[in-house]
């Protein structure tokens, strides 16, 4: 037994009664303590819980109560809360909390049996773009160790990518599962916002946050997305729609298909490596039936500042209930109330969670409001109406997942501005609602991953899980791994 499957084939196993749920999380474990110490990719894990959680599944395979997904083990990204399990957000200001209840969509999951590994390193409440401002200390590239992950889902995009687990649960504010994604070389995807319930997952910009799946395979994200998707009358901006079946488009043909590639996401700023392979993808769906055309974006510019105005707004606000009073870090020493919370906060947060409060705090503040928040609104507005006419004209959209392949560690996260500049290609989808995804396109000359990103309108989740089984059907870049 090995950890090179993707989750369909540990399913097929498991249904089959090739392995058991407990023989594969023990394989699993392994792997983890073997390898885990090099990338910093898992931050709590609890080996007796896993192995309760899969004598739990095989009691339910054994009995003909299991589904699809009975037995397979995940990772959690360390935000979404988790009955029993430390669920720290990476941040010292958690770091002593261990969740009472358990997020609606980890209860999801939890409901169809599957095996808790373990909690996946994370961006400091999920605000960054490399991992590299968790409490709990950097997460590595598995492809190459020098280079950053990705973030803020640096560590579930790792675990897969390391092949760690087979697939894990991340969240998306501004790109955070598509980015790290495509520099780990997996399939992530971040649904239409409403189809997945937020209630449970550590709140950073509510208007923005969805959860997604991430796995090595489009189908494996399909079949993730079939239980974590649902209405949740715990949440008020859950959608309320019927269920669908994510994977019933995986075979289709793509003849006929009509893609638009928005020229203001491939010019100045993408790097010859990455427009190269994204190139690769778009004559391999050429070859499959596509047709191309040329489409515009005209506000994609505007995404950045109107993004990081309304994020670090909502931010502000949702984060003020970390006072050190209910749950959380307190400060040892104060003498009255308000230096309790001022050095608690101080004290508990990271800088870049300090840095987006500030900036949240001054743009609702009195004289600003108008100037910078609602003015970011009508920007929001804009940026999602350029979609709309876009998808007049076509069924999805094409374009790069990030400008350059994984980073060097350290060399943006000392430059607030450049890492924001480095979410340019995923930011309007949050802006607009949108689902978008994330698959592998091959590779830079000196072995690091490329993705390609895929965007579809509201609810066009299962389009585009098709055309990237199609790309996946007919390369072989998602299936290769790290040394």
């Amino acid at each position: 037994m090995n950890t090179q499957l993707t989750l369909k084939q540990c399913s097929d196993l498991l249904q089959h009664k090739k392995t058991s749920a407990v023989e594969l999380a023990q394989t699993y474990l392994s792997a983890i303590e073997q390898k885990n110490p090099s990338i910093n990719a898992y931050i709590t894990l609890d080996k007796e819980k896993t192995l309760n959680d899969a004598r739990i599944a095989d009691e339910r395979l054994a009995n003909g109560s299991g589904s699809l997904l009975t037995g397979v083990p995940i990772a959690y990204k360390d935000i979404f809360c988790h009955q029993g399990w430390r669920s720290a957000c990476s941040s010292k200001m958690l770091d002593n909390f261990i969740s009472p209840y358990t997020a609606t969509v980890v209860q999801n999951l939890v409901n169809e049996g599957m095996v808790t590994l373990g909690r996946a390193n994370m961006d400091e409440f999920a605000m960054g773009s490399t991992t590299e401002s968790s409490f709990y200390g950097i997460t590595r590239n598995p492809w190459k160790t020098e280079h950053l992950p990705g973030g803020s889902s640096g560590g579930s995009a790792a675990v897969v990518a390391a092949r760690l687990a087979p697939c894990a649960l991340g969240s998306d504010t501004g790109g955070s599962i598509r980015q790290p994604a495509s520099h780990c070389g997996i399939t992530g995807l971040k649904p239409t916002y409403g189809v997945v319930s937020r209630f449970g997952m550590v709140a950073y910009a509510s208007s923005f946050d969805q959860a997604g799946p991430m796995a090595q395979t489009a189908e494996d994200c399909a079949l993730l997305l079939n239980a974590m998707a649902g209405f949740d009358p715990n949440d008020s901006t859950s959608v309320e729609r019927e269920k669908e079946d994510y994977t019933r488009e995986l075979n289709q043909l793509l003849n006929g298909v009509k893609i638009g590639l928005p020229k203001e996401y491939f010019g100045e700023g993408c790097e010859t490596e990455v427009q190269k392979n994204i190139q690769n993808v778009i004559e391999l769906l050429k070859k499959l039936g596509v047709e191309f055309i040329d489409i515009s974006l005209p506000n994609t510019e505007l995404s950045i500042p109107a993004y990081y105005v309304l994020a670090c707004a909502e931010a502000s606000t949702n984060l003020s209930r970390f006072d050190g009073v209910r749950y959380g870090y307190r400060t040892s020493e104060y003498k009255d109330l308000e230096e309790m919370y001022c050095k608690t906060r101080a004290e508990g947060f990271g800088e870049e969670v300090k840095r987006r409060i500030m900036i949240g705090t001054y743009v609702l503040s009195h004289g600003y409001y108008d100037a910078y928040y609602v003015k970011a609104q009508k920007l929001r507005r804009m940026i999602a109406q350029d979609f709309q006419n876009a998808f007049a004209q076509c069924d999805a959209i094409l374009t790069p997942v990030a400008p350059t392949a994984a980073p060097l560690l350290g060399s943006i996260s000392s430059d607030p501005v450049q890492m924001y500049l480095s979410d340019i290609y995923t930011l309007s989808l949050n802006l607009a609602g949108l689902p978008g995804l994330s698959t592998p396109a091959g590779f830079t000359a000196n072995g690091l991953p490329v993705g390609v990103q895929l965007i579809g309108n509201h609810f066009n989740e299962a389009k585009l899980l098709n055309i990237a089984h199609q790309i996946q059907q007919n390369s072989d870049w998602h299936c290769r791994k790290p040394d």
